[in-house]
């Protein structure tokens, strides 16, 4: 998946745009600044954002070529973010680093996606936020309809609220439902989808 990643994000545009998701900017509204950690964030759009906002921003991605493409929105931007180029397996953070994590459309192979969101938990401090948004295994039938929507095609790949609820079952959820959205962002994600949405506080 590394050279499928490196490959998209080498374009000069900005794979899913410059602006930030649109859910993640509504919930990042509701919280005080604070260091709040972005995996899997590819381009940086949602990063940028937190930054411009105040908060202190890290981030990490496997591709070079979407750290290079985040690190210059930042700099458009004026902002500044700590972006890793590091897998999930050897992240250089310290349990309670963090105040907040945002997920957006972080999406792990099915087999690892529970291991990866346990180790990342104990990264955020009591108390601290996750804000989640991915694509649910009902999105097949929209990206059936529509490719442009775009999303994995793996059954095990997408997300359902059972797997969010027993993934972060040590968090009180404020906000866990699935939802049919209309998904503007750059060339790969376009049209109706269905996604699940989750905001939780660890307990």
């Amino acid at each position: 998946m590394l050279s499928f990643w490196n490959e998209r994000y080498a374009a000069n545009e900005y794979a899913y745009g410059e602006a930030p998701n649109a859910f993640l900017k509504t919930q990042l509204a509701e919280f005080p600044f604070g260091n709040i950690l972005f995996p899997a964030e590819g381009e940086g759009r949602n990063a940028v954002y937190a930054a411009s906002l105040g908060w202190e921003v890290h981030a990490f991605d496997q591709s070079e070529a979407g750290q290079k493409k985040a690190l210059q929105l930042a700099q458009k931007h004026g902002v500044e973010i700590n972006y890793f180029v590091n897998t999930e397996a050897d992240l250089p953070y310290k349990a309670h680093q963090f105040d907040a994590m945002a997920l957006i459309y972080a999406h792990f192979p099915g087999p690892l996606k529970s291991a990866i969101h346990q180790k990342l938990t104990p990264l955020l401090k009591p108390g601290g936020i996750v804000i989640f948004e991915a694509f649910s295994k009902k999105n097949l039938e929209y990206v059936a309809k529509n490719p442009s929507v775009g999303g994995p095609r793996d059954f095990e790949t997408l997300f359902s609220i059972e797997e969010i609820q027993a993934d972060f079952a040590d968090f009180e959820p404020l906000l866990l439902r699935e939802e049919i959205v209309d998904l503007q962002e750059g060339l790969y994600h376009n049209g109706q989808g269905a996604v699940i949405r989750f905001v939780g506080r660890k307990r």
